[in-house]
């Protein structure tokens, strides 16, 4: 029995909302964005201490929220798989650790090095999509894998410009002066400004997904033959893909680093590229905001939800439970989601429009 449709907007409404998307986006991320942290003073989250460490931990989400996006344009738009993903975050890191700390005696400004890291990350992108332009599936993985681990040891054994095991600390803060002072005890400036980061870059992609180039990752996406025989050339197309999506994660690099003031080659592990992953899938593959939100969910679990369940199982003084550190089952939590995910609900939770109509067209009985 065929189910009632709900009615649909009118025209001239559905027409405002598609020209006024990025207009509506940017204004849910600042007010969500600024209003989360606040919940610190209101019960029951009163008990996690402080705005400042709310603050502190929706800073890192959003970090991490910028990278799953960067990562959704390479697999969720244009269907290459990227398994290597985070080091493009620490060639960010690293190009800014370098050109402004003492550890050369460098010390450019924080603003430069951004655009800088930016072209840095989109040039080691077509570096590695270059060779790997006629690789799919399973042979695609295994070189952005290798990629992803060959970057680390790079950078683990360069010890003249990236001091090694050690890495790099003392790393400049941001500028802004007069209108704000980036502090380690303070942590709204680094919070607005990555709330910024993360408003831009999702309004990129959101145009650029709507831009004929977005169109051809999709048409790349679904079939490649089908769209190389329409005139779209995927080599370009692919390459694109692959330049944006490393730009981003080299573009939060930089603030990161900068956030930190220490970088090393451990904080670029696979783990990394694997939680960035698994935000993507929980998220919606395709879907910009669900992606991000996927992001933030998957940091809250695994640095609040799971620190708090400690706290919790200690009070309540069972024997069997009192020994056990939840926080070290993460990345068994990573793998179950990820299964659960792509059994139950492969287009995520917050699935991408084109996606989901892709996925009812599917179930629907011959």
């Amino acid at each position: 029995m065929k189910r009632p449709s709900l009615p649909k907007l009118p025209l001239r409404m559905r027409t405002y909302f598609a020209a006024h998307q990025s207009q509506g986006v940017l204004a849910a991320i600042v007010t969500i964005g600024i209003a989360l942290p606040l919940l610190s003073r209101v019960p029951p989250f009163g008990d996690l201490q402080s705005l400042n460490a709310w603050t502190n931990a929706f800073t890192i989400a959003a970090i991490y929220a910028v990278m799953a996006i960067g990562l959704n344009v390479v697999i969720g738009m244009a269907g290459l798989l990227d398994l290597g993903y985070a080091a493009f975050f620490a060639l960010g890191g690293y190009t800014y650790a370098i050109l402004a700390s003492s550890f050369l005696g460098i010390h450019l400004p924080f603003w430069p090095v951004l655009i800088f890291g930016i072209i840095i990350g989109a040039i080691f992108g077509v570096l590695l999509g270059a060779p790997t332009l006629r690789l799919r599936g399973d042979y695609l993985a295994i070189v952005t894998l290798g990629f992803g681990e060959i970057v680390p040891l790079t950078l683990l054994n360069a010890e003249a410009f990236t001091n090694g095991t050690r890495g790099i600390g003392g790393i400049d803060k941001p500028q802004l002066k007069p209108l704000v002072e980036f502090t380690l005890t303070n942590p709204w400036p680094f919070y607005l400004l990555v709330l910024g980061m993360l408003t831009l870059v999702v309004i990129l992609v959101l145009r650029l997904e709507d831009s004929k180039i977005g169109r051809a990752w999709e048409a790349i996406r679904e079939d490649e033959l089908a769209a190389e025989s329409s005139g779209i050339n995927t080599v370009i197309s692919k390459l694109q893909a692959f330049a944006v999506g490393a730009a981003i994660a080299s573009f939060i690099g930089v603030f990161n680093a900068a956030k930190l003031t220490v970088v090393s080659p451990g904080q670029f592990g696979f783990v990394v590229s694997v939680s960035t992953l698994s935000a993507v899938v929980l998220g919606g593959m395709g879907n910009v905001v669900g992606v991000g939100a996927g992001a933030f969910v998957i940091y809250l679990i695994q640095n609040i939800f799971l620190k708090q369940l400690n706290i919790l199982v200690s009070q309540l003084s069972i024997p069997v439970l009192m020994d056990i550190d939840f926080l070290k089952f993460q990345y068994v939590l990573y793998g179950i989601a990820l299964v659960v995910m792509m059994l139950r609900r492969p287009q995520g939770i917050f699935p991408a429009r084109r996606r989901m109509r892709t996925f009812k067209d599917a179930e629907v009985p011959k």
